[in-house]
């Protein structure tokens, strides 16, 4: 069996099998190994980026006064509606980027708004002063 069957990972390190169509399209990368170190490099920045919005999320639960405004649907839509047009502004060619990035921003906000609501339920209320 070759190294490169449909039955184990592709090598790392070997020349594309594949070609796009497209007249324009620019490789980015000479191999699988590089393209992999490049997405390994983003990762870890968005990791970051997302620790970062995670620590705004849960300083966002001293403004809520309840379970429904830890939810926020407006603002969830508001979010939605900006990172969609963000997916098209940064667009560099690749077809359903809009549609990964809702999917991405559903799933992370969904999962943010259960932790808020966890720290929310642990806080305690301030007193107003007159």
């Amino acid at each position: 069996m070759s190294q490169d069957s449909p039955s184990k990972e592709p090598n790392p390190h070997g020349r594309p099998l594949r070609a796009f169509t497209e007249p324009d399209y620019e490789p980015l990368c000479r191999d699988l190994a590089e393209v992999r170190a490049n997405i390994d490099r983003l990762d870890n920045e968005l990791v970051r980026l997302v620790a970062e919005r995670a620590m705004y999320v849960k300083d966002a639960a001293r403004f809520k006064r309840d379970a429904y405004q830890v939810s926020a649907p407006a603002r969830q839509a508001e979010v939605f509606n900006k990172v969609r047009a963000l997916a098209q502004k940064h667009d560099r060619g690749f077809d359903g980027l809009e549609e990964v990035v809702d999917a991405t921003w559903r799933a992370m906000v969904a999962a943010f708004i259960a932790n808020e609501q966890k720290y929310f339920n642990h806080m305690i209320d301030i007193e107003e002063k007159p």
